[in-house]
């Protein structure tokens, strides 16, 4: 059994990246068929270790509006209004039982680029809300921008 391989091709070494991959493809392609794909590489652990600090220093900050009501929200509800501001689109379904329920606000699906996006606008709202980063928050973040 033939495990995948995954190939991360930057600009600058494209052509050593393509050689590689033939490499490798040429030494699997006699047991069948192989598949390409080709992808903006997903967002990174170190990303999602960064997004959920924050999340819970906002969440403990900032109050949030949840039908009609100024409630202490959870970083889940906090992810998913960001989420939303970012996209800037907001596709809604009426609930089985009534109720509004907002569509497509996964960030496990975001590439790289889009989910640094994200941080971004998180660290954005927290500077134009006065946010106090935490400790886990602020160690995320260093060792987030040192990865980068």
């Amino acid at each position: 059994m033939v495990q995948e391989q995954v190939f991360l091709v930057k600009a600058a070494s494209v052509r050593e990246a393509f050689k590689n991959i033939y490499s490798a493809a040429t030494q699997v392609v006699l047991a069948g068929p192989i598949e390409v794909v080709l992808r903006r590489p997903k967002r990174t652990v170190s990303q999602n270790s960064k997004m959920w600090p924050m999340l819970a220093d906002v969440a403990r900050q900032k109050q949030l509006v949840i039908n009609g009501v100024l409630v202490w929200a959870k970083p889940e509800d906090w992810k998913d209004v960001f989420t939303a501001a970012l996209k800037r689109e907001q596709r809604m379904a009426m609930g089985i039982d009534g109720g509004l329920v907002v569509l497509g606000m996964r960030t496990s699906r975001m590439r790289k680029k889009e989910f640094s996006d994200l941080i971004e606008l998180i660290y954005a709202y927290g500077s134009e809300n006065g946010i106090a980063w935490s400790e886990p928050a602020l160690r995320a973040y260093e060792s987030y921008r040192e990865a980068a």
